[in-house]
């Protein structure tokens, strides 16, 4: 009787380990935080807030007045010396092979800086430094924290500070709807994904 009742108390934790683990890898599709949350933004896409943002000319706009067109978004630090090196060249060519669709006002790309030591001159700075062609390219940065905050949020941005004045942080490239919702996110190096996947959904 104890052997029978030490199997089944063993078989109610296996369950129950089971079924938590489904829950957190989205029904043992994902074992990485990341995986599982690509996962739930293409099938539950995330609503954006209309946050303020100054851009690197000293502009506001915000991400509600962005609505209407397509966004591949990034999030990046001027002073980074790591992925935002890469980014800015990947987003710099996407500028140059997406030239259509940019004239069109059907797309634009939007790099977001997360680090509120970045003023409109350095946004701006990191632009030319990668070959800005001054259209379709837009680089920014939330108007105060709450809105930085909310944004990172939204995107599933996490960023450490590293003890010598930079981050540890996520990268991608995250692909926003004319309706406003992240409905894809895609990795940083992936620009072909990315592209693949709004060029499969503009109207022509």
């Amino acid at each position: 009787m104890t052997v029978l009742r030490t199997l089944l108390a063993s078989l109610v934790v296996l369950a129950t380990g089971l079924a938590v683990l489904a829950f957190v890898t989205e029904g043992f599709r994902a074992f990485t935080s990341e995986t599982a949350r690509r996962i739930v933004v293409s099938e539950h896409p995330r609503a954006i807030p209309p946050v303020a943002l100054q851009t690197a000319a000293g502009e506001r706009t915000s991400f509600g007045k962005l609505r209407g067109r397509w966004l591949l978004v990034d999030f990046i630090y001027t002073r980074c010396e790591t992925y935002c090196l890469a980014q800015g060249g990947e987003f710099a060519q996407l500028q140059r092979q997406l030239a259509g669709p940019i004239a069109a006002d059907q797309l634009l790309l939007v790099s977001v800086s997360f680090d509120p030591r970045d003023r409109p001159e350095d946004l701006a700075h990191y632009q030319r430094r990668f070959g800005d062609q001054g259209a379709g390219w837009m680089a920014a940065r939330a108007v105060d924290d709450d809105g930085r905050k909310a944004l990172m949020r939204a995107f599933g941005v996490t960023a450490v500070p590293d003890e010598i004045g930079g981050y540890v942080h996520n990268a991608a490239i995250n692909v926003v709807d004319p309706a406003g919702r992240l409905v894809a996110i895609r990795d940083w190096d992936d620009t072909r994904g990315a592209v693949d996947y709004v060029m499969q959904r503009l109207t022509p």
